[in-house]
């Protein structure tokens, strides 16, 4: 018998045409909407693979109800939805689809700065609601990115693809990492500095950081009160490394002049979230990968991971480097 591979979104067709001619594919019938818990549940029992997203929990609940379960492809580059050590508990390996999408998650990153600092969505709603009645000197006035200073907070993949494009906007370039990127101090001219000096010199910060126990809350009251007053912080990592609340506070207060996000801390927000009430802020959502191409770049690099490891060899793009089958 073919391998059972559960899918927990609906997959365009030629995504599923390939798995099909390995695997016995199960998938839920709906695009838009998450799978429901305990369907995930009773699907995983049956299951010697799952095609997941970020937004489906993959914990000790989920593992131990998957006696056949090999492995989990997770269409994303983040994984903190997944238990790793629960995983690796139960011999399950864990792959994700980082590289693909780098370049596209960093021009979504870049737009919304753009956005955020143009007022670009704020201007497109004011002329379809029939507002644009003459022209004024200082209609909708934004900010200039060219030749300002750009903070991004986590130097990674993303983060140096970031600094490549706010070079080509004469901007100058500062981080903060948890190590040194010589690369991007080379090439770019990027000047490494602590957290506290980024937020007070730079004009905007880009959070690019991944949610790990450490980062997990890291911008509160106090960072955004350290930024400038004209300053715009941009997230386009995960929703939990920020405080909503203290950042609704700190835009109402005037701590910083805007945001721009294309995360939050739970996912998807309702229409009555705070922070949707503000002008100053402009929101997407978790779209930071979504172009056709990326997209089924990752679902083909989930489709390799999935033929690796049921061909006995070592995926692409493993994560749980303790998976039992690769400690030989």
């Amino acid at each position: 018998m073919k391998p059972l591979v559960y899918v927990t979104r609906k997959l365009p067709e030629e995504i599923v045409a390939r798995l099909k001619e390995n695997y016995e594919v199960d998938m839920w019938s709906k695009e838009d909407v998450q799978v429901p818990r305990e369907v995930l549940l009773e699907k995983v029992q049956e299951a010697d693979a799952l095609l997941t997203v970020i937004s489906d929990r993959m914990d000790e609940e989920v593992f131990a109800a998957g006696k056949n379960l090999k492995v989990v492809a997770n269409m994303a580059v983040g994984y903190d939805n997944i238990d790793l050590d629960s995983a690796s508990r139960h011999n399950v390996a864990i792959c994700n689809t980082p590289d693909v999408l780098t370049d596209t998650t960093a021009d979504l990153a870049f737009a919304l700065l753009l956005a955020t600092a143009r007022r670009m969505i704020e201007a497109a709603e004011f002329v379809k609601q029939g507002e644009w009645k003459s022209w004024s000197p200082m209609l909708l006035a934004g900010t200039d990115v060219h030749h300002k200073t750009i903070g991004i907070v986590g130097m990674g993949k993303i983060g140096t693809v970031v600094a490549k494009r706010a070079a080509g906007f004469d901007m100058e370039i500062i981080y903060h990492n948890r190590n040194r990127h010589e690369v991007a101090e080379e090439m770019l001219g990027a000047r490494y500095c602590s957290l506290d000096e980024l937020l007070g010199e730079a004009d905007f910060v880009v959070c690019l950081a991944p949610l790990t126990k450490e980062t997990k809350g890291m911008f509160q009251r106090e960072q955004f009160q350290k930024m400038k007053k004209d300053a715009i912080f941009i997230n386009a990592s995960r929703g939990p490394i920020v405080n909503e609340e203290a950042l609704y506070e700190a835009l109402q207060a005037g701590d910083i002049a805007a945001a721009g996000l294309d995360v939050f801390n739970e996912e998807p927000i309702g229409a009555d979230h705070p922070l949707l009430q503000l002008k100053n802020v402009v929101a997407l959502p978790h779209i930071g990968s979504a172009t056709k191409e990326t997209r089924i770049a990752m679902m083909e690099t989930c489709c390799d991971n999935l033929e690796a490891i049921f061909a006995d060899r070592a995926p692409k793009t493993l994560v749980n480097k303790d998976f039992l089958s690769y400690r030989r």
